[in-house]
């Protein structure tokens, strides 16, 4: 309802401004109109008061000629006619003629008899008088219109008769001024229009009241300029603008209707131009209110939609965190289980090393005893120095069982620890000692050269320790009843990593891409060394862990190779 309302006010204020810009543009306009009709007025009204002037010094030059002045002595009008007419053709006059003093014509420039013209009386009593006398009106057809000019023609200092000349109105009309755009006319005292440039209003009267006459329906004043509105024939405006201008030296007014429709033509582009910027500019402006609106209903269901997708997405919210906190849960509980099965695989690892472990500690303390009863028979037989240095090997024998024993306790504790820097060549070195008896019990030949810088890498002690005899454990495994029993163990430090390579001589790897998997295991149902299948799974996440890398594969010479990928220690730091 808001909206048409706006549109219907919007269209009224165009209507009142192009309105306002139609009556202004009018008026200015009217005024420039009225300018050139006062203009074209007083050209026409000059045109005519020239044009009459001819015949007015023609009668004053003929009142003076010596032919006139002698008839007008003895009355003797032989050769004068030949004169008239002789002046009536040169001059364009309808007529020159001589009239006595007593009023009779006594000759004329016209082949037939001398014409009476209604009004000439006044004309001639005044020349008669001694002055100039100027008349008009119709000829006795009542179709010729003629002005008349009468000088008197003096003798012996007195009037004694007149020089007539009359002219024909319509001729003068025909050679200038007929047919102008602008209606001019020309009323005598009695206000009956006498000369005009459109015969239809010829001897029609101006404001009488007789319907016959020529009057406007209607004046109406704008800015002081009167507008006439009539309907005197198709060739006179309908609205017109009235001027008027007397002419006493022809004793004539002179009125001029100057159409107003040039005035119309302007203020009605004037009015259209206001118009169509108001409604150019009302169009833009309702596009962009329409726009706004459109934004608006636009942007009100967006956040509807945001308002609806917020409380799913809270609603979400509020799910996911119940799901991550289940997650957590199950993450902790999983990590405690996988904490469970590494503390498992080492205390498996240990069982397996229990025998060759117990033989390490059994033949230390064997040494310890009999070295320390031969330092007893020494130190009876006063033999100090043989009883000292059987006291050194008892305690050397005593420092190698405390080492095993560390290794192994270190070992079967669960780490808590943050990862550090790792000297994975001493971590290499126990594994290698809490094996040391298998590695002789089962004659395995071992290769391995520590290199000369000592690489640190980034991890856990313990679980690197785990991974690496996790390694250890499976080659000699898959070495069991094999002839050559070898193990190739090096260290390739790099700039960014540390490859730890280990080779065995066993049968090698059925699927690699497996061996990694929980629970994938290749040993027999039943045999000494039968596992869980977990070790491998459990190694490959430490070294997860860690940021590192670990794959397994066949050697093209036999055997399988395991390589660890960790990363190293900047060499700054090391330095450091």
């Amino acid at each position: 309802m808001r909206r048409p309302l706006a549109i219907l006010i919007f269209l009224g204020f165009t209507a009142l401004l192009s309105g306002g810009a139609w009556w202004l543009g009018y008026r200015t306009s009217l005024a420039q109109v009225a300018e050139r009709g006062a203009a074209d007025l007083r050209l026409a009204a000059d045109r005519l008061e020239g044009q009459l002037a001819r015949y007015r010094l023609i009668a004053v030059r003929l009142a003076d000629h010596p032919d006139v002045v002698a008839l007008s002595r003895t009355g003797d009008a032989a050769g004068i006619e030949a004169l008239f007419l002789s002046v009536a053709d040169q001059s364009g006059a309808f007529e020159v003629a001589y009239f006595a003093a007593d009023g009779q014509v006594i000759a004329t420039s016209s082949d037939g008899p001398p014409m009476a013209y209604s009004g000439d009386e006044t004309a001639f009593a005044r020349a008669m008088t001694g002055a100039l006398g100027m008349d008009h009106g119709r000829a006795a057809d009542q179709r010729t219109r003629t002005f008349t000019f009468m000088a008197p023609v003096f003798a012996d200092k007195h009037p004694q008769g007149a020089i007539a000349v009359r002219v024909d109105m319509e001729a003068v009309e025909e050679s200038d001024w007929r047919g102008a755009p602008q209606v001019v006319f020309f009323t005598d005292a009695q206000n009956q229009i006498f000369v005009t440039n459109r015969s239809e209003l010829l001897f029609r009267s101006v404001n009488t009241g007789n319907p016959a006459d020529f009057a406007p329906e209607r004046i109406r004043q704008i800015g002081g300029i009167a507008i006439w509105t009539s309907a005197a024939g198709p060739y006179v405006p309908r609205r017109a603008v009235y001027r008027e201008q007397p002419l006493p030296v022809i004793a004539l007014t002179g009125r001029a209707l100057i159409s107003t429709a040039p005035a119309e033509r302007i203020a009605g582009l004037q009015a259209a131009l206001v118009a169509a910027l108001c409604l150019a500019f009302g169009a833009v402006l309702f596009l962009l209110l329409e726009r706004r609106r459109a934004l608006a209903l636009a942007n009100a269901g967006l956040e509807q939609r945001v308002m609806r997708r917020t409380a799913a997405l809270a609603t979400a919210n509020t799910a996911l965190r119940h799901e991550v906190s289940d997650r957590k849960e199950a993450e902790h509980a999983l990590r405690r289980a996988q904490a469970d099965l590494v503390q498992a695989a080492k205390l498996s690892a240990l069982g397996q090393m229990s025998a060759g472990i117990s033989h390490e500690l059994n033949q230390p303390l064997m040494a310890i005893r009999s070295f320390s009863e031969n330092a007893t028979l020494f130190l009876d037989k006063g033999r100090t120095d043989d009883a000292r240095a059987n006291l050194g090997r008892i305690a050397d024998l005593s420092r190698r069982m405390a080492r095993i024993i560390k290794n192994l306790r270190a070992f079967a504790r669960q780490e808590n620890e943050p990862m550090t820097e790792v000297d994975i060549v001493a971590v290499i070195a126990s594994v290698l000692e809490m094996t040391e008896s298998r590695l002789r019990a089962e004659d395995v030949t071992l290769e391995w050269t520590p290199p000369a810088d000592i690489p640190l890498v980034h991890g856990g002690e313990v679980r690197l320790q785990q991974v690496v005899l996790n390694l250890v454990t499976n080659a000699l495994d898959a070495m069991a009843g094999r002839a050559d029993k070898r193990l190739e163990i090096t260290v390739i430090p790099g700039a960014d990593h540390v490859e730890v390579t280990l080779r065995d001589t066993g049968p090698g790897l059925d699927d690699p891409g497996k061996i990694f998997d929980p629970f994938y295991t290749t040993k027999q149902v039943g045999a000494s060394e039968e596992g869980m299948g977990l070790g491998l799974s459990i190694s490959y996440g430490l070294v997860q862990s860690f940021g590192g890398a670990i794959h397994g594969r066949n050697h093209p010479d036999g055997g399988a190779i395991f390589t660890v990928r960790l990363t190293a220690t900047p060499a700054a730091e090391v330095a450091a």
